[in-house]
Order: C-alpha cells, then structure tokens, then sequence
C-alpha cells in the first residue's frame, strides 16, 4: 500500500495541514524543527507527493496542453520542439493530444480531456475546430492560443501570413519567367487553403494572368497528395511551375516527375511551403517558402501568458523565400 499524508503527519506528530503546507512551501506557517520532522518522516516512509491531486484540490497546474490534428506533413514537430523549450524555462509540463483530421468527435473528447484536469492554457497548432468544438472552447475559462492557424481577428494566434504565403510564391515565379503555375495539394475549403488560394489568385490578377480552375488542385498536405497533384497536371494541364502545399507535397511532385522523366527545374520548377529539414535532403534540393515554426512556438507559448489587453491579440510571424536547385 502506497505512504499517503495521513502516515506523514502521524509519523511526525504533527496535523495533514501541516504537512501540506511544508509540501506547499508555506514556510511562515510553521517552525523548522516542524519542518525537519515532516522532511526526515517523508523521507523514511518514501512518500510521494501526488502533484494530480495537489491541482484538483488547489486548481492550480503546470501543465500546458497542445493539441495537433493527425501528421500528414511534419512542421508541428518544430513548433513542439520550440514549444517545449519555452515551458522547461517557466517550470511548465506539456501535453499532447491528437484531435484526428478535421474531426469534431475527437476534437470534442480532446478538449473534455484537457477542461476535466486543471491546465495552464491550451495551444492549438494548424487546429479548425468544428461545431460543438468550437461553443467547448469558447466557454471554458483556460486561456487558449492558435497556432499556424489565424484563424479570425476575434481570436488569440501566431501564424505566417496565409494571404501573403499564397501570393509571394505565386510571384517568386511569375519573375522567373512562368505564366502557367500550378498551386497543388491543399484544402480548398480550410482557413489556411482558402487564404492561400486567395493569394495565388491575387498575384495571377495583378500580373494580368489569366486564372485556371485546372492549376488548383485539391489535397491534404501529404506526399501521396502531392503524387497524384502532378498526374493531374500533365494529363490535363501544360503548367511549367508548381507550388506545392506543404514540403511533402513537393517531394511527392519531386518524385513523381523523375519516374515521368520530367526534368526539374529544366521542364518543371517546384516551390515548396514549409522549408523544413526536408528541402535540403532530396535532389534537386527544394525552392521553399520558410516558415519560422521555432519563432510561433516559442512566441505562443509567452502570449498565451501575456495580458492580451496590454500586449498583442494576434501576430503573424514573417517568412522568406530560400530559392535551392528546384527552380
């Protein structure tokens, strides 16, 4: 049977209160003999604090809660990473939970997991919540922060500029001499795919280019989206340039031209968006849009803690464009 307080507190003679507050680290609330008792009972009887009841109790955590839909590219790694990094400096713990693809069930049973244990704040990276999703966030009182996802002015987030993503690749190419430019494997109908629809399209007006349905085409991020994103193009289009939605996308493209012996860039440039560790580990190395997941993570994290009526409500966070072999 595990040592709990009650045997702490028997074994020094003193009350379960005292004990608390010497685990709480209240010292104007007791003597140092009293400590000393209660330190050297602990250590005898091997007593573990148990820090999940301590939360529920006190309603007080360390914990901050990610959520991340299922991986089909892999950015929210880097976002993690600087993520964690942020919380080990402020003594925080993180959580993560996987809310699935678009998904307002799993969605739902995340945030119930995390509202049921007292949490420090939630981070939502690249997440669109969905009905019922949505009204459970909203009416809980942990503060909460988009991530790689702007998804309205109304909400707190840090994201690159989807807009701006959409049109600055769309012209990166346009300058290079490209007029009819795919934009591949992205969804049409999410916040982030619409915006960068958005922007291609605007770029095509202001270059007076005219808009094909055929150059946009829809997908999911993933490598296997990226592969059939290119055999639609050379069944039924003549583009010389693709932007691919994500770095997985792109090598999927990548690949796929080699096994039709379409040269890239000499027949095809590919930019890719992301710029993650995989650009530069396939050949030729890929043209990228890079994002500073580092930057969103670590800066998430501080203004999920900020006064947001003092500091900022939302950032976006710059990018650049890191032209390699592809183009």
């Amino acid at each position: 049977m595990s040592v709990t307080i009650k045997d702490v507190a028997r074994s020094a003679n003193v009350s379960i209160a005292t004990v608390s507050r010497v685990l709480a680290g209240k010292k104007e609330a007791y003597s140092d003999s009293t400590e000393k008792r209660v330190k050297k009972a602990i250590q005898e009887l091997g007593y573990k604090k148990n820090i999940a009841a301590v939360e529920l109790v006190t309603m007080h955590s360390n914990v901050v809660a990610i959520l991340v839909p299922t991986p089909k590219t892999n950015f929210a790694m880097k976002i993690i990473e600087s993520i964690q990094t942020e919380a080990f400096k402020r003594d925080l713990s993180v959580i993560i939970l996987f809310v699935g693809d678009n998904d307002e069930e799993m969605q739902v049973k995340a945030l119930n997991t995390v509202i049921e244990r007292p949490v420090n704040g939630i981070l939502l990276i690249s997440v669109e919540l969905y009905g019922e999703a949505i009204e459970l966030l909203k009416n809980t009182n942990i503060p909460h922060l988009f991530v790689s996802t702007a998804v309205d002015k109304e909400s707190q987030f840090v994201s690159s500029d989807d807009f701006k993503i959409g049109y600055e690749a769309t012209q990166f190419l346009i300058n290079k001499g490209h007029k009819e430019i795919g934009l591949a494997s992205l969804e049409i109908n999410s916040f982030i795919g619409h915006r960068r629809v958005l922007g291609y399209l605007a770029a095509l007006k202001d270059n007076h280019l005219t808009e094909n349905k055929n150059f946009i085409f829809e997908g999911d991020y993933s490598y296997d989206s990226g592969v059939e994103a290119l055999n639609h193009y050379v069944s039924q289009t003549d583009v010389t340039a693709i932007i691919g939605a994500s770095d997985l996308v792109a090598i999927g493209i990548l690949n796929t031209a080699k096994q039709l012996h379409i040269s890239v860039p000499d027949d095809l440039a590919v930019v890719s968006i992301d710029g993650t560790y995989l650009v530069d580990i396939v050949s030729p190395r890929l043209t990228s849009i890079t994002q500073a997941f580092s930057t969103m993570g670590a800066t998430a994290l501080k203004m999920l803690f900020n006064d947001t009526t003092t500091g900022p409500h939302h950032m976006y966070v710059p990018f650049q464009i890191d032209e390699r072999e592809s183009t």
